[in-house]
């Protein structure tokens, strides 16, 4: 590690959640959907939307805020990714029980959950396509969600 000063520095990951191209991108994306780019929206879209879809809960979310050193509570965090949802950012899945998941991929599509693993991954192929329902007189689908529950052949024993 280097020193400064006679004195050690903590490696830091540093994140840019004002003027880089990510947060540009990012604020401008919060603004399109109606929401204030601030500071802490800012940071916690950045974990979510950088890597590529993605599947995550409350508190994953919040855990590597916290490796990033990002002030952030986990009141907080609920509170973004509540709104993220109102705003069609993101789509919040109850899986099983009362975990809920997030998932950075809004367009119809179906998911796996291993339940010895506790992860939640998408089907490669859209299963709703294949359905048919047909609703009650008076309503509409608006969408259907699919989940696939797994475990591991040797828990079955």
């Amino acid at each position: 590690m280097e020193t400064f000063g006679g004195e050690k520095s903590r490696a830091r990951i540093a994140y840019d959640w004002r003027g880089g191209p990510l947060a540009r991108m990012i604020r401008q994306r919060l603004q399109a959907a109606r929401l204030r780019p601030s500071r802490q929206r800012v940071s916690l879209a950045g974990l979510l939307f950088v890597a590529g879809d993605r599947h995550v809960t409350a508190e994953q979310l919040y855990r590597e805020a916290q490796a990033l050193e990002m002030p952030l509570s986990l009141a907080t965090v609920y509170n973004t990714l509540r709104q993220f949802v109102a705003a069609g950012l993101i789509r919040e899945i109850a899986v099983f029980g009362s975990k809920v998941w997030y998932d950075t991929n809004v367009g119809s599509h179906s998911h796996y959950f291993d339940e010895n693993r506790q992860r939640l991954s998408d089907i490669p192929e859209d299963l709703t396509k294949n359905l048919k329902i047909a609703p009650p007189p008076g309503y509409r689908v608006v969408g259907v969600d699919v989940i696939v529950r797994l475990c591991d052949d040797d828990a079955l024993q």
